[in-house]
């Protein structure tokens, strides 16, 4: 209302929206308001400055990107890049929470110990840290949309209002990524989106997990679920009507093709080995039969798109050394905080060569090793750092088959490298010898050991003044059944079974995948059940500690949690060994369990009202829907 915006307002628009409202054979118009969230990451912001030889400097921070914080630091005191290393050896958890925000706590420490020529060092206890950084952006959201008897929309207006806070940060990016995951897995042919970036007087927000794309997503789920409940049909049957097409209706609202669609496969296997259609039918039986206790069911997807919007951050460096006993030493432009990265880089180049990864050694991300590396983030870490470390390690593997042939004076097709050893085919049945040595005798033949490696991501051609193009390069499937239990008297509600069925191509290690997939649903059901953030008129935010901020705890975990990887498909685009990124697009499933919440508050008004459920859906928001379908009916 009072036009506060910290960056111009933005619209996208495809087609003829407001006709296609006016010519639908029904039309709803409604608003929600979706809360922030803490990355309350378990290591909180802390960084340490150290003088080094000729007024350098050398910091270490807990950061997913040191070539921003190098970038600052060289700033903040008037100096070049070249004078400030960075490193990150891991970080305790991120989030998106130290993607940008570091950076200041980095800068500190480095004027401190630039002025004094003593190490300086600053940690943040919990309560400053969240009082100090910015959140998840929480949204205001606004819709109009007209619809035909199945529920498939004919046209659809958007706004979207965000709480950005008193500066921009990395509101533009975020903001331009919710409007386009605003379709999730359905076709719109008319659509206009509004966004506002709106300058509040509280922290700037910041990256989370999803970057803006779990909030466009909860607004298209909101609205199909509004019109199923307008309808009086199955919720997941008017899903399925919208969902985007293989050969039609599979062009995004920003004119990227969809060529890797598999939502319906998923969709279809999930809804038989959940059990789905049996479940719906015992928990009407089950409302029927239950006063105050009331379930909920709910199956949402996610088609999540891989890939900085920033075009020129889709790149990544590494530097591998072999060294004469045939060990190695990589570094790469990620950071690890957690999710594995590290692992599946070392992975890679084990693969590559042929060793076994307790061979490999990956030390601390570092500025001076690997330069003008992108932050790890838009789930592309593995995308983007392991081919830069496949590149590398295909470099000296090419070298050291060259010189093989020329040694052994064989062809370079008579070397293979198999299980820490070289066989190099020839007469008397050829010879073996360990991938040590052959790494000793190219070291006593002046062959070169090292090198790096360079990726950039192919086939992007993205607009960002018209907002069209191909800004991602693939698109990540799933899809989750939740059901929930719900006490109408006070509004808690307890997770009771999930069902989840994750797309992740060639999983590279699906240990750890399957890990993401886990953590990434229950921080989403956080965010969407538990996490409340509140600030007062002086925009001073009032939950900055557990005891007010409530992240889900190991009880709050689903009873029963079923998650598997799809198995049938491999990654369309040309990623490492077909493999598909998993940090972000698991978090979306967990809209599947704010629906389910939904679902059974919708039964105490007999499944005839459209609840008006705000998130996160705490226990007071739950009653306060309970109340208003009481009232209605």
């Amino acid at each position: 209302e009072k036009k506060s915006f910290v960056l111009p307002s933005e619209t996208l628009e495809r087609g003829d929206c407001r006709k296609a409202i006016g010519d639908a054979e029904h039309r709803l118009k409604g608003n929600v308001s979706l809360g922030g969230q803490d990355q309350f990451y378990l290591e909180g912001q802390i960084a340490m400055a150290e003088p080094a030889e000729d007024g350098d400097l050398v910091v270490y921070s807990s950061t997913q990107h040191p070539g921003e914080v190098q970038h600052r630091i060289a700033g903040a005191i008037g100096k070049q890049s070249k004078d400030v290393v960075v490193e990150c050896r891991r970080m305790g958890g991120a989030f998106g929470g130290k993607e940008s925000q570091p950076a200041l706590i980095a800068c500190i420490v480095s004027l401190m110990a630039n002025k004094t020529g003593r190490a300086c060092k600053l940690r943040l206890d919990r309560d400053v840290d969240m009082i100090m950084t910015g959140k998840r952006h929480d949204f205001i959201i606004g819709y109009e949309v007209g619809f035909d008897n199945d529920g498939k929309i004919e046209g659809i207006d958007f706004m979207f209002a965000s709480r950005c806070g008193m500066s921009a940060d990395l509101s533009g990016a975020i903001n331009d990524r919710t409007m386009f995951h605003c379709d999730n897995a359905y076709f719109l042919e008319n659509v206009r989106i509004v966004s506002h970036r709106c300058k509040t007087n509280t922290v700037s927000n910041t990256a989370f997990r999803g970057f803006g794309g779990p909030q466009g997503m909860f607004a298209i789920e909101y609205v199909i679920d509004d019109i199923a409940r307008y309808l009086d049909k199955d919720v997941l049957e008017v899903r399925r009507c919208n969902f985007y097409g293989t050969d039609e209706r599979n062009t995004t609202h920003y004119q990227q093709k969809i060529k890797d669609n598999v939502i319906a496969e998923i969709v279809d296997e999930l809804v038989d080995t959940s059990d789905y259609r049996q479940r719906v039918e015992e928990i009407r039986e089950f409302n029927q039969n239950s006063k105050v206790l009331k379930r909920g069911i709910a199956l949402t997807p996610v088609k999540f798109g891989i890939s900085f919007t920033a075009t020129h951050l889709n790149q990544a460096g590494a530097l591998l050394h072999v060294y004469a006993d045939g060990t190695v030493h990589l570094n790469h432009g990620g950071t690890e905080m957690g999710q594995g990265l590290f692992t599946k880089v070392a992975q890679v180049v084990a693969s590559e060569l042929q060793i076994d990864i307790d061979q490999i050694k990956i030390t601390a991300s570092d500025t001076s090793k690997v330069p003008n590396a992108s932050a790890t983030a838009a789930s592309a870490g593995s995308d983007l750092n392991g081919k830069a470390a496949q590149a590398a390690a295909r470099k000296i593997k090419k070298r050291l088959i060259r010189f093989a042939a020329k040694h052994f004076a064989v062809s370079k097709k008579d070397v293979q490298f198999r299980n820490n050893e070289v066989h190099i085919a020839g007469e008397n049945g050829g010879k073996c010898i360990t991938f040590g040595e052959m790494a000793h005798l190219a070291w006593l033949a002046r062959i070169s050991l090292s090198a790096t490696g360079f990726y950039r991501t192919p086939k992007f051609h993205y607009d960002r003044a018209t907002f069209s193009g191909r800004p991602f390069y693939y698109f990540a499937y799933g899809a989750a059944v939740s059901e929930v239990i719900v006490d109408t008297l006070t509004g808690e509600n307890r997770l009771l079974r999930v069902d989840i069925l994750h797309d992740c191509g060639k999983s590279l290690n699906p240990a750890i995948d399957v890990g993401q997939i886990e953590g990434g649903f229950v921080q989403g059901a956080g965010w969407l059940t538990s996490e409340e953030l509140f600030w007062d008129k002086d925009g001073a935010l009032r939950t900055h500690a557990p005891s007010t901020y409530k992240i889900p705890a190991c009880s709050d975990r689903p009873l029963d949690f079923r998650v598997r990887m799809l198995e049938s498909t491999a990654n369309r685009a040309k990623t490492i060994y077909r493999s598909k990124a998993v940090g972000e697009p698991p978090l979306m499933l967990a809209l599947s369990v704010f629906h389910a919440i939904r679902d059974a508050i919708a039964s105490v008004g007999g499944q005839r009202r459209i609840p008006r459920l705000q998130a996160p859906a705490t226990p007071e928001s739950i009653l306060k829907a309970v109340m208003q379908q009481q009232a209605d009916s």
